[in-house]
């Protein structure tokens, strides 16, 4: 099992990935720095602002991305957020992504998720927020109705070859919907990564028994506060 530890960015802070409580007194670059020297070899980056279309912290993300490519050893960042142009996705490529997230995008314009795709395919991952098997857009500010598993099979006719499910949690803590990831991986054949709602350990011990799942997204502030989640990113990695 994959494991990227997520940097949610807002304001130039990083804030849990349910944004709830404040963001973390520890600088992004501080953080990343950290992750990478504890062994990550994966992470992924959410530009919060953007994804709310309230800004964005697209130099910042460029400067983790710089710190990455610094490293002696290969890190796999992947960015997401307000991704919605040809510009933005080549801006995120030069500076070292090695995938990119279209979410909103996908069912706001067939005509700009097909011009990524012509570009940009060996990059590009579908991004399927939901809460309950519904799909949530715009940095979960308003809901679309559309079911995750249309959205899924919508990507996959435009071509997109990689699936992220972000599973919105009703409350907090609550156990995640491996149940749609599954679906969503059976109904379309493609890997799949899951975030959103995986927080502990015994999230991250029930999900290779699912299929299709490769991969999990985890808030890289928890690995802070569970020295067991550090230990199985480390192996992970390793």
């Amino acid at each position: 099992m994959k494991i990227y530890p997520t940097l949610n960015l807002q304001h130039g802070r990083v804030i849990p990935t349910t944004g709830q409580g404040g963001p973390s007194a520890e600088a992004p670059l501080d953080l990343a720095a950290r992750l990478l020297d504890e062994g990550a070899t994966r992470m992924a980056l959410v530009d919060v602002d953007a994804a709310m279309g309230k800004g964005n912290n697209r130099d910042l993300i460029a400067q983790i991305l710089q710190r990455c490519q610094a490293r002696d050893r290969k890190v796999c960042i992947q960015v997401a957020g307000g991704i919605r142009s040809s510009d933005q996705a080549q801006f995120f490529i030069d500076q070292g992504a090695v995938w990119l997230v279209a979410g909103t995008i996908l069912h706001k314009s067939s005509l700009v998720s097909e011009q990524l795709m012509a570009r940009f395919q060996p990059f590009l991952t579908a991004a399927i927020d939901a809460r309950g098997g519904q799909v949530h857009r715009s940095g979960w500010v308003d809901t679309a109705n559309l079911s995750a598993l249309d959205l899924a099979l919508r990507a996959k006719a435009y071509g997109f070859k990689r699936l992220l499910f972000v599973d919105i949690p009703e409350v907090p803590g609550a156990d995640p919907d491996f149940a749609t990831a599954e679906a969503l991986a059976l109904a379309t054949g493609l890997p799949l990564v899951m975030g959103g709602s995986i927080t502990s350990l015994r999230h991250l011990d029930a999900a290779p028994a699912h299929l299709g799942l490769k991969g999990a997204l985890v808030d890289a502030l928890l690995f802070r506060e569970d020295p067991g989640l550090l230990a199985l990113l480390q192996a992970a990695c390793a």
